[in-house]
């Protein structure tokens, strides 16, 4: 398994693998999706209610600019959910009114139609209640094929459990079993594929949205079959975003990476710090997610716009513990979806390099460049690593003074051959993304030479590449 040290190391054992497969044997032995739990089914545990109906008591900053938009009557981003969260909160029926209304309109969104019809139930008329889950269970038969539409199947189908003749079990057990086990997992677990296909970071919201609700109403991790992607996420999303904050008129953002022409969109930084405070929200005790809390816990990010005032006063706990952020290795490697981020320091004006989606961008001096694929960067030495990139995907030699060279930008999923001053001959493979990781022992100014692993036989290789 992965630990926190100076250069973030990742790799699953086999004993890992091994392991999170047979808890997944069990697990799936002793699964039931029928769903029997009382509303509010969706996101709002008893724990969870009660700290937000507290916030609510202590005139919470957070509460404040929540209920300051609802009372004033501002447009909503996503008036269902923001309308029957509030609701739930202060249990006035003019707020109830006003969602189901909405729901009962022409809204379209399968998410918050379900968020309605769960938080807002005691304030339905049962002629109300059979409308809204006729049009809900007509838009749960469609299907979806990418997360945010899984998840709100799954909200939805728990929801509407009451109604539906089993329970929900149909629904949920297709999209656990036969969508998110048989055909996701795969990707997460090998290095066939780069997971961002299957997992986007722009979904990660709803990502973690559908294993909040799957655990509180099924008792069913999702993460359990695929333990080491889920183990490093926190820290993923973290560095995954550019040191310098964005200034949005409502507040100011961390951005997360983009490959996009233009601004960066405040609706996108907004949706990816909500996933963050989801992420803790899940998992609090997890090292990684005190260290993305530490990150979170800034006044100065707290979200005051109609989107994110709502999000951030469902999730943020601000007595949750976090650790300083200044504590996360400055170069982080995720093999298994071959994302590289690294800075020279956790400073707002830092240097930063990140390849993700098989793209090498340079963040230097409040700038954002984004290099054309096959381009080449400079050797960047951030802590104990150095970062660079390949002239040519299949030979190149370096100068190396630090102890691990990150190579980016080489054949996806190869074996390299690999050859270090004074050491022996080693073949070492690329990740799913095309990065090679050379560990040097701590060797000081010594040359690297490396060459995609072909017909030559291994002595010939070192003089091939000279």
């Amino acid at each position: 398994m992965r630990r926190l040290v100076p250069i973030f190391l990742a790799g699953l054992t086999l004993v890992g693998l091994l392991s999170g497969q047979n808890a997944v044997g069990r697990n799936a032995d002793a699964e039931d999706f029928h769903v029997y739990r009382d509303a509010p089914r969706l996101l709002l545990t008893p724990q969870r209610l009660r700290l937000l109906q507290r916030e609510r008591e202590r005139q919470s900053a957070r509460w404040e600019q929540f209920d300051a938009l609802i009372s004033g009557g501002a447009p909503m981003a996503e008036p269902g959910f923001a309308r029957a969260l509030y609701y739930q909160v202060t249990r006035q029926p003019a707020t109830a009114r006003q969602a189901i209304e909405w729901a009962l309109g022409n809204a379209t969104d399968l998410r918050q139609l379900a968020l309605v019809f769960d938080w807002c139930g005691p304030a339905l008329s049962p002629v109300e209640s059979d409308r809204l889950a006729v049009k809900i269970e007509r838009a749960l038969a469609a299907p979806a094929t990418d997360v945010r539409g899984q998840s709100a199947r799954v909200f939805a189908a728990i929801a509407l459990a009451d109604r539906l003749p089993d329970q929900g079990n149909a629904v949920l057990s297709e999209i656990v079993q036969k969508w998110w086990r048989a055909q996701i997992v795969p990707q997460l677990t090998s290095r066939g594929n780069a997971p961002p296909a299957a997992l986007p970071r722009e979904q990660r919201y709803a990502l973690y949205e559908m294993l909040h609700a799957l655990r509180d109403n099924l008792r069913i991790d999702l993460r359990e079959s695929a333990a080491a992607y889920f183990k490093d996420l926190p820290l993923a999303h973290l560095t995954g975003h550019y040191p310098a904050p964005f200034a949005a008129p409502e507040n100011e953002f961390e951005i997360p990476v983009f490959l996009h022409d233009g601004n960066p969109d405040p609706s996108d930084a907004a949706m990816s710090r909500a996933a963050g405070l989801a992420m803790v929200g899940y998992d609090t005790n997890a090292l990684e997610s005190q260290l993305l809390q530490g990150w979170l816990m800034r006044d100065r990010f707290i979200m005051r716009g109609s989107l994110g005032a709502v999000y951030e006063f469902l999730w943020a706990n601000p007595y949750q513990p976090g650790l300083n952020y200044d504590q996360v290795p400055l170069v982080f490697h995720e093999p298994y979806t071959g994302e590289v981020f690294a800075r020279t320091s956790w400073d707002e004006d830092a240097t930063w390099i990140g390849y993700f989606d098989g793209r090498l961008q340079l963040f230097q001096n409040g700038s954002l460049q984004t290099l054309r694929q096959g381009a080449a960067v400079s050797p960047v030495k951030v802590g104990t690593a150095t970062i660079t990139s390949a002239p040519a995907r299949d030979a190149a030699k370096f100068r190396l003074e630090n102890e691990t060279l990150f190579v980016l930008g080489l054949a996806p999923r190869s074996e390299y051959a690999v050859e270090i001053d004074d050491q022996e001959l080693e073949f070492l493979d690329t990740d799913a993304g095309g990065t090679l990781q050379v560990p040097t022992s701590g060797s000081a100014n010594v040359g690297v030479r490396i060459r995609l692993r072909g017909p030559l036989a291994e002595g010939q290789i070192a003089d091939a590449i000279k």
